[in-house]
């Protein structure tokens, strides 16, 4: 493709004579990873700024460059661009042929939820006979086939790329999970969603976003750009994040407000099930997920699918059958013992809260809560998570989760403050293996232990490497050693 082919709609501050006709056969804006022929993108970076390594770009053969400051070596035709970051996805677009326009789009935002959300509706759109092509944290999917995914929503460039496959591979819809981070960092910029989903905001990522304010901002990005939401009526962030809203919204909630309104609830220890009252009409829902939090979980898939023009009948009848979300409230097999284990997500601490609320409506016994908290994340959470855990919790266990470039033993030291001057007696285990070996020696008769953060990751981040670590496998063979 010619240059002026991926700029088309852009406008940009100057450029070379003659440079738009380059000629260009890929794009990239990692200078390690440019080819012969590649336009480079130079982008700021949180680590570096992507115009230092426009000559090692030129080097390694790029045949042009988009930049905002003019490089000091021109050997190759550059254009001149405000903001190279936003225009990466322009190029994007037009490089792979515009493919989000040819698909319906859901997108989902919110702190905790959007994983479980965007599977139910995948569902519900399959049981249709719809393809549907699936974004998210635990993996990402093309129909039934799924595909490795390195963050929830990838860089403008890949995201266009994943766009253009589901569309060659049929898919006639799209569910993604939209983080604040991909919200902020354009990564979606130029993306018109059909319908947008809201499930609610609480602490996260305040290392990135600094305040709850910035952070509530970045996910109301996604209802400017979409023709009809789906919004929770009952978090008291929703006034601030649809203020400038330019889509109709369907609220939903427990709350005599809400639009879509659920009645009845009934939480049992492998379901939820509620009336969902719309429109003077009364719905019975069953959902094969535990907990409160799925009462909410559950009603914004009913509010998505009624946007796209599903009735709740219809909706209700395909969540019946739905099976349990991998890493969400998922039960690991324990044959033989007379302790139930599962594993949950739950990284933030109101989810943690959440999951721990829900296992103790139905525990026999102790509810025990494993976890830690995530290296180089936000540190004002850690202590937030402690009381959490110390709050609905039976016994706590504090080991270690993500530790990245940060001591375990520091981040640990952060964590405890929640916990102290709490009546919930608790112990330290570092190594996370270990704490979950400890915790089935010392679980007894109906206890049910929660092994919280890790959900459906299979790896364990240490330093810049990722270590294969799957907690199923970790129980499975403890169970044979102890059996």
């Amino acid at each position: 493709m010619k240059l002026k082919e991926l700029l088309e709609g852009w406008e940009f501050l100057s450029c070379e004579a003659g440079a738009l006709e380059t000629e260009v056969t890929g794009v990239s804006y990692d200078s390690r990873k440019v080819r012969p022929g590649d336009l480079f993108v130079a982008m700021a970076g949180f680590a570096a700024d992507g115009h230092r390594f426009i000559p090692q770009a030129v080097a390694a053969g790029a045949a042009a460059v988009v930049c905002r400051e003019a490089p000091e070596n021109r050997t190759v035709p550059y254009v001149r661009v405000a903001d190279p970051r936003r225009c990466l996805a322009v190029i994007g677009a037009n490089f792979f042929g515009h493919p989000a326009r040819s698909m319906t789009m859901v997108g989902v935002t919110g702190t905790n939820g959007k994983t479980t959300t965007t599977y139910l509706l995948k569902a519900i759109l399959e049981a249709r006979g719809k393809k549907v092509g699936l974004i998210g944290t635990n993996q990402n999917m093309i129909g039934s086939e799924a595909l490795p995914t390195e963050r929830t929503t990838p860089e403008s460039f890949e995201l266009q790329g994943l766009f253009a496959r589901m569309r060659d591979g049929g898919c006639t819809h799209v569910v993604m999970e939209v983080s604040s981070h991909a919200l902020a960092l354009d990564r979606v910029y130029g993306v018109d969603y059909d319908v947008g989903v809201f499930t609610n905001l609480t602490q996260d990522h305040l290392d990135f976003h600094q305040t709850m304010e910035a952070y509530c901002d970045a996910k109301a990005l996604l209802f400017q750009r979409c023709r009809a939401g789906a919004v929770n009526a009952d978090d008291p962030w929703t006034p601030r994040l649809t203020k400038k809203a330019a889509c109709r919204l369907l609220t939903y909630g427990e709350g005599g407000t809400a639009e879509l309104r659920a009645e009845d609830v009934e939480l049992g220890a492998d379901h939820v099930a509620f009336t969902a009252v719309y429109q003077g009409t009364r719905t019975p829902v069953r959902v094969n997920i535990p907990g409160r939090f799925m009462v909410y979980n559950t009603l914004d898939v009913l509010g998505a699918a009624l946007a796209l023009g599903i009735s709740l009948e219809e909706s209700a009848a395909v969540l019946r059958a739905v099976p349990h979300v991998k890493g969400r409230v998922e039960v690991v097999p324990t044959p033989g013992k007379d302790f139930t284990v599962l594993i949950d997500y739950a990284h933030s601490p109101d989810s943690l809260e959440n999951v721990l609320r829900s296992v103790r409506d139905f525990a026999a016994g102790r509810t025990v809560a494993l976890f830690g908290c995530g290296g180089d994340r936000d540190k004002t959470k850690r202590p937030r998570m402690g009381r959490a855990a110390a709050e609905n919790a039976d016994f706590v266990i504090v080991t270690t989760d993500n530790p990245r470039t940060e001591r375990p033993s520091d981040i640990i030291a952060e964590i405890l403050p929640g916990l102290e001057g709490t009546q919930t007696p608790y112990t330290v285990v570092e190594d996370r293996v270990e704490a979950i070996r400890w915790a089935m020696d010392h679980a007894g008769p109906g206890d049910v232990v929660v092994l919280c953060g890790k959900g459906h990751e299979t790896y364990q981040e240490v330093g810049h490497e990722k270590r294969h670590m799957d907690e199923r496998e970790i129980v499975a063979e403890h169970l044979k050693k102890t059996t």
